[in-house]
């Protein structure tokens, strides 16, 4: 299991604050995430700036060139890593670079830690074009997936110090967890994450399950897509958009995951057999 275990250099900071509640005014320490601007300078192409937690910055550097079609294999890198003495600058250098998959990543000229699409000029949808539907071929039950979020809540170590983390986990068929990253950002977890499988040759992920602490949104599910992953849980809710391109690419997309229940928005076959399958496509205007 590789999990984010919260010794990393810049995980939290602790300052004084004042809490005021009906008791009065207490003076006591406080543990806030780390939120810090990583430059990743990717060689022949305009750099990418994203708000995010110092930690993982290769597996974020990784992920983010998986999900814009950019690379897809560790093989595809020369050079992933931080300059001599830059914590926040990192340098990456493709080995077959094509100026027509970096301006993908150009679009991303701008990213905060609340959206992954946020600045961005274009939608990179191109880069999911010509995908075959995912396939999960193990059985997922209620309650294998009503056990993930317990699993979750037991890794989330930052959260755990400073309430201000989102967390994506990833689970095999039976439910083990394999990984977890944190972030201030919900893409970037999802980034970590999906750039861990990459730099550790575990592509593709169609027999996983990913976890998402929070909403699931359209660019989340996009980076699920890439990463060929099958099942993407939610403990939240999930958009009109990440519904209809669950079902689109034939994911089984569950939400509001949490004290022993969840609504099936795509791929309920999977869980309920084939007599309770949802319908392909989405009506946009009727769910938005």
């Amino acid at each position: 299991m590789d999990v984010a275990d919260g010794t990393h250099e810049y995980g939290d900071v602790h300052l004084d604050i004042l809490t005021l509640d009906t008791q009065g005014v207490t003076a006591r320490e406080d543990a806030l995430a780390i939120e810090e601007a990583l430059e990743i300078r990717l060689a022949g192409s305009e750099p990418v700036i994203t708000m995010r937690t110092p930690g993982h910055d290769r597996e974020l550097a990784a992920g983010l060139m998986l999900s814009e079609g950019v690379a897809h294999s560790k093989d595809d890198f020369e050079v992933i890593d931080h300059l001599v003495g830059q914590p926040n600058v990192l340098q990456v250098v493709l080995k077959r670079f094509k100026a027509t998959k970096a301006e993908r990543l150009a679009r991303s000229s701008l990213s905060n830690s609340a959206c992954g699409v946020c600045g961005k000029k274009k939608l990179n949808l191109e880069a999911m074009q010509g995908l075959a539907p995912l396939v999960f071929s193990s059985p997922l039950s209620r309650q294998l997936l009503t056990s993930l979020p317990g699993e979750l809540n037991k890794q989330q170590t930052l959260f755990a110090h400073t309430g201000g983390l989102h967390a994506a986990a990833l689970f095999d068929a039976n439910g083990q967890l394999l990984a977890l990253r944190e972030d201030v950002g919900r893409h970037n977890a999802v980034d970590k994450l999906t750039g861990w499988a990459l730099l550790n040759d575990q592509l593709p992920l169609g027999e996983r399950i990913v976890l998402l602490s929070g909403r699931a949104s359209f660019e989340l599910i996009q980076k699920c897509i890439m990463a060929r992953v099958s099942v993407v849980c939610a403990i939240s809710a999930p958009s009109s958009y990440a519904v209809r391109l669950a079902r689109e690419f034939g994911i089984t997309l569950v939400g509001f995951l949490r004290d022993g229940r969840f609504n099936i928005y795509a791929g309920a076959e999977r869980i309920l057999g084939p007599s309770y399958a949802l319908p392909a496509s989405v009506d946009n205007k009727r769910l938005a």
